[in-house]
């Protein structure tokens, strides 16, 4: 068979909407400047899309030293990978920042979150370690134990959150790196960015009286938003020191582009020089690096921009609820909304709040969730208003009243396009 001739017979778990979805539903295009309320096929919608937590993507103080950045040193510049012609002292003094945000000796740029996470996983276990993971980790950290698999490592899932199941796998690696010669890794999140819960943290540091393994967290939701200081999900537990390695993004609290791994000098040197994804890509370009110096500057700074974010989560979350709104276990800006239906009742409520209510969120189905729910995610920012929200908790309370109407029922999949 001809290897292009199969993907005719299978789309894939997504793919296979492509034709009813494509622009509306999956790659849709949001327009206009990064505010609460951005253009949508001709019409402004109010946004709940964005992870931009705390409204540094378009703040006019990020544009500032953005463009200024991009006018002295253009998008080129440095040229070539760090290790080879890429390195610059404005790098360095960025790795220097967040290393001490973070309360860590060191830190290493990355180009991407979801590239750089894998690449952590690839250079740092081998087919003699075991990696023990979260079962509703990110697909960034999936990807990197599917390669570890594929390279002949063990990788151990434990049922979300259970605590338990995390103890009893950490027994089973124990036993197995005893006869291999190996080291143990587990990976779980600081705040999981669909349903918004919080990875118990402080739970899984103290199993550390009782096993012999290192830590990392992706807290790429948490960063910039929990804890005290906004430094992240292990803050908000006290339990930083006990984090091996602090992974995070640039794309969500920072309004940015690239991401960064924070630990022990050594450790995080080793990864400076095995790191393949980062060995053989570009620098991050200058204005990129500058832009994100300031933004962490004015997350570490303007305490407000968190305090203000933490305004609309809980007037949101709490309206929602009010509402007798179903929002799972979130601890964070995170905000799923689940329902019960399926994809086709899913499409009909996303037309309706975009055609009627002029309001944008994500939609999430299977294979995401479970095939019986929908979950629509709501991520509120500090860009927000309160009568944003007042607007949106209405809006909601009209679209249950639907719910209850059956107005949505539906066995076939919408196309706003027929």
């Amino acid at each position: 068979m001809d290897i292009f001739d199969k993907i005719n017979k299978n789309r894939g778990p997504l793919g296979q909407y492509q034709q009813v979805a494509h622009g509306y539903f999956m790659f849709p295009k949001l327009e206009g400047e990064i505010n609460p309320r951005m253009m949508f096929r001709g019409k402004e919608l109010l946004n709940w899309s964005l992870n931009n937590y705390l409204g540094l993507a378009n703040h006019p103080e990020v544009r500032k030293v953005d463009a200024e950045a991009a006018k002295e040193w253009g998008m080129g510049y440095p040229m070539g990978a760090r290790m080879m012609s890429g390195q610059t002292s404005k790098h360095e003094e960025l790795e220097n920042n967040l290393a001490d945000f973070v309360e860590k000796e060191d830190a290493f740029l990355l180009n991407y979150g979801y590239q750089g996470m894998i690449s952590i996983i690839q250079s740092l276990v081998n087919r003699h370690d075991v990696v023990v993971f979260d079962s509703e980790s990110h697909a960034c950290i999936m990807d990197g134990i599917w390669l570890h698999k594929a390279a002949g490592g063990m990788g151990f899932m434990f049922q979300h959150n259970d605590i338990e199941k995390c103890e009893l796998m950490l027994e089973r690696a124990t036993k197995l790196v005893s006869q291999s010669g190996g080291g143990i890794l587990l990976i779980t999140e600081g705040v999981f960015g669909m349903a918004g819960d919080l990875g118990k943290l402080n739970e899984i540091v103290a199993l550390k009286q009782k096993y012999n393994f290192r830590i990392l967290v992706d807290d790429a939701h948490g960063f910039g938003t929990m804890g005290a200081t906004g430094q992240g999900t292990a803050q908000h537990f006290g339990v930083q020191a006990g984090i091996d390695l602090h992974f995070s993004t640039f794309a969500k609290a920072m309004g940015g582009f690239g991401a960064f791994v924070a630990g022990n000098e050594d450790v995080v040197n080793f990864l400076r020089y095995n790191m393949r994804s980062q060995t053989f890509a570009k620098s991050l370009p200058m204005p990129m690096v500058i832009g994100a110096l300031k933004r962490l500057e004015m997350v570490k700074t303007m305490p407000e921009l968190r305090e203000k974010l933490w305004t609309i989560v809980h007037a949101l979350q709490s309206g929602l609820k009010a509402k007798g709104f179903n929002l799972g276990n979130t601890n964070s800006p995170v905000t799923p909304v689940f329902i019960n239906g399926n994809v086709a009742e899913a499409t009909n409520i996303v037309i309706d709040l975009r055609e009627n209510f002029r309001i944008f969120c994500s939609m999430v189905v299977y294979p995401v969730v479970p095939k019986d729910v929908i979950m629509l995610r709501i991520i509120p920012t500090s860009a927000h208003s309160l009568e944003d929200v007042t607007y949106t908790v209405n809006a909601f309370a009209e679209l249950s009243e639907n719910l209850k109407a059956g107005k949505y029922k539906s066995d076939k999949i919408a196309s706003f396009f027929s």
